[in-house]
């Protein structure tokens, strides 16, 4: 029977690749985005328009929750969380335009996003989600404040939302990846990037499709008695 996900923030690096992963596995997918509709048609290309239904929306601001909600046609059955945004610099550095939005982002529309959904899946008692975290929700980092709170926030989210769903059926999961190889580590030199991956234990940056990998085995039967969990994919950089 095929199923049917919503993937949050699908245009990036590690969101394509996700993408991929769940389209190859049989999903009809939603793929969400906010500014890069050409990474999404590329997808459209490859798997097919009945199989990948765009959605822009700017979850950075109440109103992109009601405008995703509002875009879906047909029955949620899994959810997957990967938006997300970084600053990097002093907290006292940051203003307040970029606070509120990284919080609504990263907290608050996870939470508007899933509490419309999840009535459809407490009701059929069945569903998954999983919310893309970072290692720095576990343990912080400094200069990165801010994005360290709003990951660790999502981590308690999950904890939390997983027990409250469990008897429903409803299974919730983060993946709390260390350093991956994306766009998002461009602002740093290949120096600083050569001194990460000496200090991670496997020796290496991860690539985007092990994060993808590791969605798709907490969105399987594979990990059917899996709930409330941080699965970290950090090559042991702890």
């Amino acid at each position: 029977m095929s199923k049917t996900a919503l993937l949050i923030g699908a245009s990036g690096d590690i969101g394509r690749e996700i993408a991929r992963t769940i389209l190859k596995e049989g999903y009809t997918t939603y793929l969400h985005y906010n500014h890069d509709k050409q990474s999404i048609h590329k997808l459209q290309n490859e798997f097919g328009e009945e199989k990948v239904i765009p959605i822009q929306a700017d979850l950075s601001t109440d109103e992109g929750v009601h405008k995703l909600k509002n875009s879906t046609y047909t029955a949620i059955d899994t959810i997957i969380y990967n938006a997300g945004t970084t600053f990097y610099g002093l907290m006292t550095d940051i203003d307040g335009q970029t606070k509120q939005q990284m919080i609504q982002l990263n907290i608050t529309s996870l939470y508007s996003t899933i509490q419309s959904f999840l009535p459809d899946m407490v009701s059929k008692r069945s569903g998954n989600i999983v919310v893309v975290s970072s290692i720095w929700g576990e343990i912080g980092a400094s200069c990165e404040v801010l994005y360290s709170m709003t990951k660790g926030a999502q981590i308690s989210f999950v904890k939390a939302l997983a027990k409250e769903v469990a008897l429903n059926g409803v299974r919730v999961n983060a993946i709390a990846p260390g350093a991956v190889s994306t766009k998002m580590l461009n602002n740093l030199s290949e120096e600083e990037k050569q001194e990460i991956s000496d200090d991670i234990p496997m020796g290496r940056l991860a690539q985007p499709y092990e994060i993808a990998d590791s969605v798709s085995f907490l969105l399987s039967d594979k990990s059917s008695y899996i709930t409330g969990q941080v699965l970290g994919v950090n090559g042991g950089w702890n």
